[in-house]
């Protein structure tokens, strides 16, 4: 299928950028041969656009630099696994997949080869780890886009998603694989480790043991059944990590599987995520400002009420401060000369942590993603490469004796020691020659090139939604808590050296506890005299909401006399029991502080986003009726920026004193420089990923 802003030529996607010469649009008409559309979706009509733009000329014959990645060109071919989004439709339209249904009215799978859940799952990661993303123009090395920039600018809230991502990815990955040595070690599960175990010795007595080691890895790589045979899976959770045997998990309750509390979860993977989250904000002071989103990646310039709130992360230094105090020392500003040098030199290095941070979790995906691909990247060639570079190192294994690995280990270190000049005079040759040559060793450029991180890969699946005209439905929400109840586990299925009883006693409440707590539910108990503090806090709160609402209220008036930053605030805390959403197509929000609708139109010769303070009751956006603000060809987007209704620490106040979302916004740069405010926009993450997932443009992330 064709991907808006791609066409075809000689069997091969070509940009819209090369559409843009006059001569070379009336030799090749971008749209593809219509097909029947299926019956299990709804269709809608997409706004219509009249805005012609002047487009910039290029030769015909793309530059690498302007050929489109990896990922634009899976996401526009021909897939073996089909699910609901890459079946055919009429051109022109774009299909509703169930943007407002019930999840279990969405069609199953959207995407041929993955649940919708473990898609859903990673669209919500993709929303917290993606603020802010510029077009380039540069080769890419890996063959694929969305790749981190060296430079983008350190702030908390970008490390507390890098460390939640560690999270996730290795710490989740690392306490399996103690779990499953736990298993091996206690003898529970005596078939599997006696095999373990004799192949140790046979391999010891003959000297094989290392290659030994690296035959298994080879075979969990290139053989995927291997890996639930030789470590069969477990409920993380169940698994006691000393004992190797069945416990309760810590959350009481076997909620999920892939969790470490096992908690309950009422879609997949958010009790990881819930995990990661508290993981960050019980680490130290810069956690702390981690935690509550610090200078936020989408923090506007200049909010007035951020500016009057105090900052709740000087709790800590306020603290020590104070200690000093009781002992005798006050220290302030004047005396202590150490402290801002201090800090300031802290937070320079939480900028290199942070991309150390990231780039182990991405390397971590990336293995992962070799392992067990996702369809449409490649299955078989990822694990292939992998293997092949062990093959040469178990030949090498084979006949190597200890003693002379143990020989060239030395020599090795000697010199590393004592060459240094020679050392030094290479490099210097490897960089005049071969420029940047550290780029082309690093593991995406090399060993896994062309495997992509989990953020590369949903931005695939994607761009497969909007190439075939049927933009993948957000993840559902969860305003309801989970459901305290077990997550479904066949007992008879798992290995561990337990029988379905204590399993089953393992994985649910004590049937006493369960009990009272049904007994507290049924007979809640009198309330309690309120505290002194409580009262206190109760009507520092009130106050606060007093305070808040009047705010506004000045806003309202304020915007009314052109006050821009007013502007910016009108429509942020959107009335909550309003259920209605919207999308694929129109996106409520504001423009100038004007109440309106973001267009995303793509049944035009040039798709384009545009606002208009006129609804299209569901048949489209006429622009010369409804005199849409501004048109803005998707092609031309070249920064797309996530921005925050309200400054972090207003936004902080402001949540905790009136309960409510504050809907967020977004800044839309143009290829002549121009930017475009959008704010209080409901569907904000989903309106990103329509805009970041549409053109040719290959990202870079800020």
């Amino acid at each position: 299928m064709p991907m808006p802003g791609y066409v075809f030529k000689d069997g091969g996607p070509i940009p819209d950028s090369e559409l843009r010469d006059p001569q070379h649009q009336l030799n090749h008409q971008p749209g593809a041969t219509p097909v029947m559309e299926t019956k299990d979706t709804a269709t809608i009509t997409s706004p219509s656009n009249s805005v012609a733009s002047t487009m910039v000329t290029p030769t015909s014959s793309a530059s690498a630099s302007n050929a489109p990645s990896e990922s634009h060109a899976l996401a526009a071919g021909e897939h073996e696994e089909i699910g609901h989004v890459q079946k055919g439709h009429e051109e022109g339209e774009v299909r509703d997949m169930g943007w407002n249904d019930h999840p279990k009215d969405v069609p199953q799978p959207l995407v041929g080869g993955l649940p919708n859940e473990e898609l859903w799952t990673l669209v919500r990661r993709f929303n917290k780890q993606m603020y802010h993303v510029k077009a380039t123009n540069a080769p890419l090395l890996g063959g694929l886009d969305l790749n981190i920039v060296d430079e983008d600018e350190f702030s908390p809230d970008k490390l507390r998603s890098n460390l939640e991502r560690l999270y996730m990815t290795v710490i989740i990955g690392l306490m399996g694989f103690g779990k499953q040595i736990a298993r091996l070690r206690s003898w529970r599960e005596p078939r599997r480790t006696a095999g373990f175990c004799a192949a140790y010795f046979i391999a010891w007595v003959f000297n094989l043991v290392l290659p030994l080691i690296l035959v298994t890895f080879i075979v969990l790589i290139v053989y995927p059944p291997s890996r639930p045979f030789l470590f069969p899976p477990a409920p993380l959770a169940l698994v006691d990590s000393k004992t190797g045997g069945v416990q309760t998990p810590h959350a009481g309750v076997l909620g999920s599987h892939d969790s470490a509390t096992g908690a309950p979860e009422k879609h997949k993977g958010e009790a990881v995520e819930q995990e990661a989250h508290n993981f960050v904000s019980g680490i130290g002071s810069i956690a702390l400002s981690s935690a509550v989103g610090k200078h936020e990646p989408g923090d506007p310039n200049s909010d007035p009420i951020n500016e009057s709130v105090p900052d709740p992360t000087n709790m800590a230094s306020d603290a020590a401060a104070a200690k000093q105090s009781a002992q005798g020392a006050n220290p302030t500003a004047k005396h202590d000369k150490t402290k801002q040098p201090m800090e300031q030199a802290m937070w320079t290095k939480m900028r290199p942590i942070m991309h150390v941070v990231g780039e182990i979790a991405d390397t971590w995906e990336r293995f992962a993603n070799a392992l067990s691909p996702t369809a449409p990247f490649p299955q078989e060639a990822p694990r292939l490469r992998l293997a092949g570079v062990l093959v040469p190192i178990v030949a090498v294994t084979l006949f190597t004796s200890p003693a002379m690995f143990m020989k060239a280990t030395y020599a090795g270190v000697g010199f590393g020691f004592f060459g240094d000049p020679l050392i030094w005079r290479g490099l210097d040759l490897l960089n005049r020659k071969v420029p940047n040559w550290q780029k082309y060793l690093e593991l995406e450029n090399s060993l896994l090139k062309g495997i992509p991180t989990n953020a590369q890969l949903t931005i695939t699946l994607l761009r497969i939604g909007e190439a075939n005209k049927a933009p993948l439905p957000p993840p559902p929400r969860s305003d309801e808590p989970p459901p305290s109840k077990p997550a479904s586990l066949n007992g008879d299925d798992l290995t561990l050296d337990a029988s379905n009883e204590e399993i089953h006693d393992a994985i649910h409440k004590d049937p006493a506890e369960k009990a009272a707590e049904e007994h507290a539910a049924a007979n809640p108990p009198e309330k309690k005299k309120h505290k002194h503090g409580e009262h206190i806090l109760g009507f520092f709160k009130g106050t606060t909401k007093t305070g808040v609402d009047t705010k506004f209220g000045i806003d309202n008036v304020r915007a009314k006399l052109g006050n821009k930053h007013a502007k910016d605030h009108l429509g942020i805390l959107p009335n909550p029991n309003d259920p209605t959403l919207s999308g694929p197509v129109d996106f409520k929000g504001r423009y100038q502080g004007q109440k309106g609708w973001i267009y995303v139109s793509t049944n035009v010769d040039i798709p384009t986003v545009s606002f208009s303070t006129e609804s299209s009751d569901g048949t489209g956006l006429q622009p010369e009726k409804a005199s849409a603000k501004f048109s803005i060809p998707i092609q031309d987007i070249r920064e797309l920026k996530k921005i925050g209704g309200l400054g972090w620490k207003s936004k902080i106040v402001v949540g905790w004193a009136t309960g409510k979302t504050i809907a967020d916004g977004l800044e839309i740069v143009t290829r002549n420089g121009e930017t475009h405010k959008l704010t209080a926009i409901r569907l904000r993450d989903e309106l990103f990923n329509r805009l970041v997932a549409m053109g040719g443009q290959k990202w870079e992330s800020w």
